[in-house]
């Protein structure tokens, strides 16, 4: 029997990683979100006011970033890491 006080909080860095890569890539759809509102604040009168191409642009280079990140993510996690997780722990 092992009691849980006895019980190592040691977690493997390799699976420690494969979370957090996966965490990261559930953010990825929210932090795009909110960068795509940042527009929506701009000042649309008055001598500074940013033209609708430089919204356009923003916008369509948030969507770039997103596309990117999101494939270095998908590539950074390994496909069968979270069944070796299941298995291997409770």
């Amino acid at each position: 029997m092992t009691d849980k006080r006895t019980q190592s909080l040691f977690l493997e860095r390799k699976g420690y990683r494969q979370r957090r890569f996966r965490d990261v890539a559930r953010m990825l759809p929210i932090l795009g979100g909110i960068l795509w509102t940042i527009p929506l604040m701009w000042r649309q009168q008055g001598e500074e006011a940013v033209s609708n191409a430089t919204a356009l642009l923003y916008i369509f280079g948030v969507w770039v970033f997103v596309i990117f990140c999101t494939a270095l993510v998908s590539r950074l996690i390994e496909p069968g890491s979270d069944l070796i997780e299941k298995e291997g722990g409770s």
